[in-house]
């Protein structure tokens, strides 16, 4: 995420008077600090730009603009402090107004008329509703207007999870729908090794969807690709004269692929590949550690995105809850659910596992996710859920840094 160039990163824009707290709340909603901040009106100049992964869109450009809701007396400077935000709109693929209670005027409407014009998705965020609260009738003419409307603190951090959502919901399809499953984890010319059983629950004659794929974007991505079953792995491993830059396996099959890989070798699962290619591979990432404080008791919440027919050895059914049962050594109670069936009321459940959405577009998934953080519900999946499990989540994780950094800082914290 790091590398994406910008051109190729989703380019959202705050907008605002001077001194409502533009810079506060992009500092509040990155969890870092992008931008000065000051009582001074005026202090952002030039636009502001961070690019960086904005959990769950992933690669965004943050684009914090002056103010410029006055200029009159300010001279050359001030008209060239309008000229490069409006310039910094043109570019604005999403477009977050920010206004603080009780100010509200011509230019707040001439900017959501100049974002209409330009067909750009906007947003209205009223900073600092920890202080004061915006007027009702203006939020109900906004909202029956069919825009989005955030109360929000940064300050207190109120409203930033409705925001990432407002966030998620007008971000194009294209752009949450087409990030790479595994081509860009092992690059071309590289090989990628594909472990795969054969699935009995998989079509006669044909792999699971994630399988092809995987190898469908190693190919888009000029890598390299050897399928072997896991009784083959060793010997192909064997054969190869340059170790292979990454082996995917099925979550099912870990244990004995762990045991067959070398250390150096980075190893993963198609699972752990869909919870990126599809949700939020860090979210559900800290949603696994929930599996730590199950108790006896405590009811998870098995979600299958497709309604399969179950065959023997169900992986939902079966094998996640006896691992999950070993591992914990507590008695659970467990539920499964399919397709569109999911709880509106998720209060009773410590956690949710689900399927690697295959069948389901990322929007799909990742509005499941946020409605499991509303509730505070800790989410994760089944790769994930198998690779703790077993004890093999580091090295499972391996391939994704940013993920693997999280688990360890959360880990760490934990211990200490």
């Amino acid at each position: 995420m790091s590398t994406t160039p910008k051109g190729l990163r989703l380019h959202i824009g705050f907008f605002g008077r001077r001194n409502v707290g533009k810079s506060s709340l992009l500092n509040a909603i990155t969890r870092q600090h992008v931008s000065i901040v000051s009582d001074v009106a005026g202090t952002t100049t030039d636009p502001v730009e961070k690019p960086m992964e904005m959990l769950p869109l992933g690669p965004v450009l943050f684009i914090d603009t002056a103010g410029i809701d006055e200029v009159s007396g300010s001279g050359e400077l001030g008209a060239l402090r309008v000229e490069k935000t409006r310039q910094a709109l043109e570019r604005t693929e999403i477009a977050v107004l920010v206004a603080e209670p009780g100010v509200w005027g011509e230019f707040e409407e001439g900017l959501l008329a100049d974002f209409a014009a330009r067909q750009t998705p906007a947003v209205v965020v009223f900073n600092k509703v920890d202080a004061a609260t915006p007027d009702a009738a203006l939020v109900e003419r906004l909202r029956a207007a069919k825009l989005r409307v955030v109360l929000a603190s940064a300050l207190t951090g109120q409203g930033l999870p409705e925001l990432r959502e407002a966030l998620l919901d007008l971000a194009p399809a294209d752009f949450i729908d087409s990030p790479a499953i595994v081509g860009d984890l092992v690059g071309p010319g590289e090989l990628a090794v594909l472990v795969v059983p054969i699935d009995k629950e998989a079509p006669k004659g044909r792999l699971i969807l994630p399988q092809v794929q995987a190898i469908r974007d190693l190919l888009d991505s000029d890598a390299l690709c050897m399928v072997v079953k896991e009784r083959e792995l060793r010997t192909a491993l064997e054969r190869l004269k340059t170790p292979p830059k990454l082996v995917v396996t099925d979550s099912q099959a870990f244990l004995k692929v762990a045991a067959d890989t070398p250390a150096d070798v980075p190893l993963t699962s198609f699972s752990i590949l869909m919870a990126r290619f599809k949700g939020d591979l860090t979210a559900q990432v800290e949603g696994t550690l929930a599996i730590e404080r199950l108790r006896s008791g405590d009811r998870v919440l098995i979600a299958e995105a497709c309604t399969h027919h179950p065959i023997g050895e169900d992986i939902g059914r079966v094998k996640i809850p006896r691992w999950l049962t070993q591992y914990t050594g507590v008695k659970l109670e467990f539920e499964t659910v399919q397709g569109r069936d999911f709880p509106a009321d998720l209060s009773s459940y410590k956690l949710v596992v689900h399927c690697g959405a295959c069948m389901w577009n990322r929007r799909q998934m990742l509005s499941r996710i946020l409605q499991c953080q509303h509730a505070g519900v800790a989410i994760t999946n089944y790769g994930l859920t198998i690779a703790y499990s077993l004890g093999i989540f580091a090295r499972a994780l391996e391939p994704f840094p940013d993920a693997l950094a999280r688990y360890r800082a959360m880990a760490g914290a934990k211990a200490h």
